[in-house]
């Protein structure tokens, strides 16, 4: 843009306007945001969301059809897409790593607007992450989460080493090392053992830091399961 045709570029409307300036941007940006949230509320709504227990029992029965090849491929049509463009409504929410041998949709046999994924190195709770599992509840009203961990996650693997990261790789590390602590006395493999106490550690953190879910498990419009992916046979088992 220029100040030939009537219009003046990003640096000199903020010359121009100052902080205050930045602060009118901010909140009509923030207003877009909510107006958003709000639409995509009102939308939902009128989605009546499946029981904590069918979501479950859903999610698992997709798995066991992608263990045995008799996978679906459901809700990946043209009409899917345009059904979807104006707001969604996700009947369970994960919480994965970011292994690229771990997708959701595929091992559950979903498709576009069936599944909330969150996905980060060693399924792990930051506030991010947590904000991101209050919004799906919250606003997109899934009555289901789950914290999916994965046979020989290197995060984990990484924690239980003790190893070092470059950068800020060290500090999914650093997230994971309370959960070591709850299996060291554990027989079996260190490491599978850190992946499930991870998955525990991370539930635990969900409902002692928000609200907004414990709230919605006293009313049992929630549940939230933890899970162990089977890099081997393809399975997930609810831990």
């Amino acid at each position: 843009m220029n100040q030939n045709n009537g219009l003046i570029g990003r640096r000199n409307f903020l010359n121009l306007t100052g902080n205050g300036g930045i602060a009118l941007m901010a909140a009509v940006a923030g207003s877009a945001f909510w107006g958003g949230v709000q639409a995509n509320r009102a939308i939902a709504a009128t989605v009546e969301p499946p029981s904590p227990d069918a979501a479950l029992k859903r999610l698992m029965e997709g798995n066991q059809r992608f263990v045995q090849h008799k996978a679906k491929h459901p809700d990946q049509s043209e009409a899917r897409i345009q059904e979807l463009a104006q707001a969604q409504h996700p009947f369970a929410t994960l919480l994965t790593c970011a292994d690229s041998r771990v997708p959701g949709e595929i091992l559950f046999d979903e498709g576009l607007g069936d599944l909330f994924d969150i996905r980060v190195a060693g399924n792990i709770v930051t506030p991010e992450v947590l904000g991101s599992l209050e919004y799906a509840v919250a606003i997109l009203g899934t009555p289901v989460i789950m914290v999916l961990g994965h046979e020989r996650c290197g995060a984990v693997t990484a924690a239980v080493q003790g190893e070092r990261l470059p950068g800020n790789m060290n500090s999914f590390v650093k997230a994971i090392k309370p959960a070591i602590a709850k299996a060291k006395d554990e027989s079996g493999d260190p490491v599978d053992n850190a992946v499930i106490a991870n998955v525990r550690y991370q539930i635990e953190k969900l409902k002692q830091n928000s609200t907004i879910l414990s709230e919605r498990l006293l009313d049992e419009k929630l549940k939230i399961v933890g899970g162990r992916y089977d890099l081997d046979t393809g399975k997930v088992t609810l831990i």
